[in-house]
């Protein structure tokens, strides 16, 4: 009965390795909203770390599960994908945050809408790695593109300015503004409502700010991934494992929300450490060509080598550091 789902593949892998993962990550969501988070609340600093760690303590535990199955170069292939991944996406949590403050999202919706943010990244981030390995399938070139993308990017990182993410004067809120009637307050945990059109007087359905937030926040891991795929297909070009990575490092990271948005600033050279990651991986793709393959545990030593020199220099030089973490909400009325 199980013979065929064992002996069938799906994207270069076993079609059963797939349905594994896909099942641990829907008994995680379901354990999350449905058993810790059945009740809207604020989640606090020490339980969002507790509940990042236990995701990350899963994460890895997939990534021996990987290494027990494709072996050791996988598993290396998979860690290094898992932290780079997790790294670019440090920057979201700022935009997130912006994007709750705009919309004076209370803070015990906030972890409602990171979600089911969740469904959303597993859906997108599917279809980027299914459209970036029928690239390379197609087009062996492309990685060198990413190569060039990832340095550039890595460079760009060092030498530029940090922009302030303006998530009231971006196109896309005006935009949403424009073309979905919004309610002027959160409506409850609600992300539709429905309501008398002013216009004409009829029942209709109205997006309420958590829908907007939920919305923006999907555009906003949209073009995140625009540098983390890139950067997970130059280690990788097995989809499994860009995928799977990709998936398990946003889990975790989403689940760390509530405590970077208040230790951030004590991280400030974590991103000149990850620039010179891009830099690193941009450039070894060239490298094959001189030196050959770099081997998966040399990249990953050197990767989680930057990474952890960046969190020891940030936190020594940050050190008493005070920081008043607020709700964005009670800010934004603050400020206005």
């Amino acid at each position: 009965m199980f013979a065929p789902l064992v002996a069938a593949s799906f994207l270069g892998q076993p079609l059963w390795l797939w349905v594994a993962f896909l099942a641990v990550v829907l008994v995680l969501l379901a354990l999350d909203l449905g058993v810790l988070h059945r009740r809207d609340r604020e989640i606090g600093i020490r339980e969002s770390l507790w509940l990042s760690l236990g995701y990350i303590v899963i994460g890895v535990a997939f990534g021996g599960f990987i290494g027990w199955q494709l072996g050791t170069q996988a598993a290396s292939e998979y860690i290094t994908g898992y932290l780079i991944e997790k790294s670019l996406s440090l920057d979201n949590v700022f935009v997130i945050a912006s994007i709750f403050g705009a919309l004076a999202v209370p803070r015990q919706y906030q972890h409602r809408v990171l979600f089911w943010g969740i469904v959303g990244v597993l859906v997108l981030r599917a279809l980027m790695v299914g459209l970036g390995a029928a690239l390379v399938a197609q087009f062996e070139w492309m990685l060198y593109g990413f190569g060039i993308f990832l340095a550039a990017t890595g460079v760009k990182m060092l030498v530029g300015k940090p922009a302030e993410p303006g998530v009231q004067d971006s196109a896309v809120l005006r935009w949403l503004r424009r073309v979905v009637p919004i309610t002027p307050r959160i409506e409850g945990r609600a992300f539709v409502v429905r309501r008398a059109h002013p216009a004409t007087g009829k029942a209709a359905l109205f997006a309420t700010p958590l829908l907007i937030a939920l919305l923006m926040i999907e555009f906003a891991d949209l073009i995140f991934a625009v540098d983390s795929i890139p950067a997970i297909f130059s280690i990788t070009t097995d989809p499994f494992i860009v995928y799977t990575s990709n998936i398990f490092a946003v889990l975790g990271l989403r689940a760390l929300f509530f405590a970077l948005a208040a230790m951030a600033h004590r991280f400030p050279y974590l991103k000149h450490a990850l620039a010179l990651v891009l830099v690193f991986i941009g450039a070894k793709i060239f490298l094959v060509g001189l030196i050959g393959k770099i081997p998966a545990p040399v990249s990953l030593g050197v990767t989680m080598t930057l990474l952890v020199g960046g969190v020891v220099v940030s936190l020594f030089k940050t050190r008493g550091a005070k920081h008043a973490a607020q709700d964005p909400a009670k800010a934004r009325a603050g400020a206005s």
